[in-house]
């Protein structure tokens, strides 16, 4: 097997950019309008970049599901593109259960969500690259989470009553990992972009 993504799948979680529900964190800063449309915004470049990475599959998994317009529109533009529905419970019960479906039939599988602008094409190839060779991959991000996942077969374990959106994800990621036995790779942290704070992580042409 080539190293890169032959042969990996990939996933982007993704929530649909609606005004007053999307980054309500940077509504502060942005309006419910602004916010929203730099949610699009992010989940288009981050589409993007996954189909010019070169997996195997790509899957936007779509929360509530794939009728949202910016949905429609990214597959009227993107027909390789597949599409998964996220499901009940939470966080971490829906990224379990989408890795879990992939690894039924493929041996590495990447997830992603669409917060982190610099998580382009290099960064998710460099990350299928050093999945060859482990059992689990993250790039975290600089806020104490992470911004990708990627594993080689299931670890419930990773996954149930984790303390998501807090400044212990990570940390409390390597302590399960460790006491799973897996063989992880870490790649840079990354800036996700959820607080007005992040802004400043954006691409220069994109700042408000």
């Amino acid at each position: 097997m080539s190293p890169g993504p032959a042969g990996a799948e990939l996933i982007v979680f993704a929530k649909a950019p609606q005004a007053g529900q999307a980054k309500t964190r940077l509504i502060p800063a942005l309006g419910a309008a602004g916010a929203a449309a730099l949610a699009g915004r992010l989940l288009e470049a981050a589409v993007a970049e996954a189909l010019a990475a070169g997996f195997d599959a790509v899957e936007l998994c779509a929360a509530p599901d794939a009728s949202d317009p910016a949905f429609v529109r990214l597959a009227a533009q993107h027909p390789a593109l597949q599409w998964g529905r996220q499901g009940d419970g939470d966080l971490g019960a829906r990224m379990h259960r989408a890795l879990g479906r992939r690894l039924a039939a493929s041996r590495r599988v990447l997830l992603v969500g669409t917060d982190a602008p610099g998580l382009d094409r290099a960064a998710l190839r460099a990350a299928a690259a050093a999945l060859q060779a482990h059992d689990a991959v993250f790039v975290p991000a600089l806020d104490g989470g992470y911004a990708l996942v990627g594993l080689s077969r299931p670890v419930p374990s990773l996954f149930a009553a984790m303390p998501w959106s807090t400044a212990g994800v990570m940390a409390e990621t390597r302590r399960r990992a460790s006491a799973a036995g897996l063989r992880w790779a870490e790649l840079p942290a990354v800036a996700d972009i959820d607080e007005p704070a992040d802004l400043v992580h954006l691409p220069a042409a994109w700042r408000p």
